[in-house]
């Protein structure tokens, strides 16, 4: 099995995947999220939270093909983002703002750089992004049923922060297949 994880961090899931990211770890097998150095339709999984909203969308569908190219047919792309539709939904109902601006804005250092999220999704805007360019059977994943549940990353992220028994999921996560 090849699983990789895509803009991983400081959270290293096991020799048993390929982690990349763009930080300076010790566990990181790469840095470059483009370029991924497997044979076309050899991977099973690739999984990348809380990533894809750091780039245009103009950019984002060209760089997803180039992921699916390496997944082999009946491979998974498993994506995390900001779920800007229960963002909305908990500000309404008179959450602070200030839970909300980490995943709306994304602020973080990347080398010399300090980048942001330059976009946000709901369920049909990202559906329909998988779909545009040939993922099928889309639909929402439960971090709890995946093999990297027990690392906490940001597809795990709730209101109240850390609350994961009360509390509101705000992370969308959202799974095809090749």
């Amino acid at each position: 099995m090849i699983n990789i994880n895509l803009g991983c961090g400081w959270r290293g899931f096991g020799k048993n995947w390929y982690h990349v990211d763009g930080g300076d770890y010790e566990h990181l097998d790469s840095s470059d999220i483009f370029n991924l150095p497997f044979d076309d339709n050899s991977v099973d999984l690739i999984y990348a939270s809380h990533v894809i909203e750091y780039f245009d969308r103009e950019e984002i569908a060209d760089i997803i093909n180039e992921w699916k190219s390496k997944l082999k047919p009946g491979g998974i792309l498993r994506l995390a983002v900001p779920d800007f539709a229960k963002i909305v939904l908990l500000y309404t109902k008179g959450h602070d703002i200030k839970d909300f601006l980490g995943p709306l804005y994304g602020k973080m250092e990347m080398g010399n750089d300090t980048i942001y999220h330059k976009t946000t999704y709901d369920f049909s805007s990202l559906s329909g992004l998988l779909k545009s360019v040939g993922i099928e059977s889309v639909e929402r994943y439960n971090w709890r049923q995946t093999e990297h549940s027990e690392f906490d990353d940001h597809s795990q992220a709730y209101i109240p922060h850390m609350d994961k028994e009360k509390g509101i999921l705000i992370s969308l996560n959202v799974e095809g297949v090749k």
